[in-house]
């Protein structure tokens, strides 16, 4: 995998970190499933802001989660495996919690 890995990996971090500064922003595109799903009527009446932040988060945790990947494959460190672990599952547990809480302000 060596040195492609490394470029693949290094690609999708930039990529998930231009779109967490964009959903940070509130810039774009909102990438969230709430707006997604959400009917033209929803969306009208939508507070954006949380999902925005929301996903600029998630977004950023992508990011960082593929930074570890190309490290773990550039260096081979067997504790990097640890941290990539953590940070997947910091992201899901973010992502189901920051939901729940959102629904619930409604």
């Amino acid at each position: 995998m060596g040195t492609l890995g490394i470029i693949i990996c290094i690609c999708l971090a930039a990529t998930a970190y231009i779109l967490s500064s964009f959903q940070f922003r509130e810039k774009g595109v909102l990438l969230n499933n709430a707006w997604l799903y959400a009917s033209e009527e929803e969306r009208s009446t939508m507070d954006k802001k949380p999902h925005y932040r929301q996903s600029g988060i998630v977004f950023a945790l992508i990011g960082i989660i593929f930074t570890l990947d190309a490290a773990w494959i550039v260096t081979g460190f067997k504790w990097i495996l640890y941290f990539f672990i953590a940070v997947i599952a910091i992201t899901v547990i973010y992502a189901v919690v920051s939901t729940i809480r959102i629904e619930m302000k409604k």
